[in-house]
């Protein structure tokens, strides 16, 4: 399994700070934190699961702040459980912002969106190839010419982790809709997180993108009986 997200920010926003190992009593968890609120946006642990976070649920949404909770401690939360798909069924998402997060255990993907008042819970076929794309940042147009470009980019050629990195490291010669945004407006893409999860480890590389910096961690999984 590749999964691979680029985090869009404003230029204002504090650059996150590196991805670290954290031991928890039951698993292992690697992820970059958010300077700003200590949460984050991915994270992988040592026991095969992965989840990514994207800002909005189905449509861009008016912020009504203040939040109970940032959704990137949400995210920690639910990756730190045994359970993590079970852990989202019950939590409780009251006075927290709209997001989706993709959730990828053993053989298993889904797609999580809290849309501020509702849950929505969809399994994905884990063999498939997928694209998301913030409804924050990216009206439907737009959604739809990027799902374009990826469904050329994987028939075109054989899928690697390095061709997947590549390929949200272009733009087209877009800035303001690419994979790699430098909008007017201050919007940039900070970074690119990469977890390649194979039979006996994930495989962890971040592009701190503004630092120009790069972090790469192979983190071993959990043998069970």
């Amino acid at each position: 399994m590749i999964i691979t997200s680029n985090r869009d920010e404003h230029l204002q926003r504090e650059n996150a700070v590196a991805p670290a190992l954290h031991t928890l009593p039951a698993k292992k968890i690697i992820f970059p934190k958010d300077a700003k609120a200590g949460g984050s946006w991915f994270a992988a642990a040592d026991d095969g699961v992965v989840l990514v976070l994207l800002n909005g649920a189905f449509k861009k949404h008016n912020p009504q702040p203040p939040y109970r909770k940032s959704r990137g401690l949400i995210l920690l939360e639910i990756i730190e459980a045994n359970e993590p798909l079970s852990f989202f069924k019950v939590i409780s998402l009251e006075n927290i912002e709209p997001f989706t997060i993709v959730l990828y255990q053993p053989d298993q993907l889904y797609e999580l969106r809290w849309d501020g008042k509702n849950k929505h819970e969809k399994q994905l076929d884990a063999a498939g190839s997928y694209i998301w794309s913030s409804a924050t940042l990216y009206n439907d147009e737009i959604i739809a010419y990027r799902e374009e470009l990826f469904e050329q980019f994987i028939h075109s050629a054989a899928i690697t982790a390095k061709g997947i990195y590549d390929f949200h490291a272009s733009n087209n010669g877009d800035t303001e809709n690419g994979f790699i945004i430098s909008r007017k407006t201050g919007m940039k893409t900070f970074s690119i997180t990469q977890a390649v999860v194979n039979d006996d480890a994930v495989n962890f590389l971040h592009s701190d993108l503004l630092q120009q910096q790069e972090y790469a961690e192979v983190l071993p999984l959990k043998q069970t009986a």
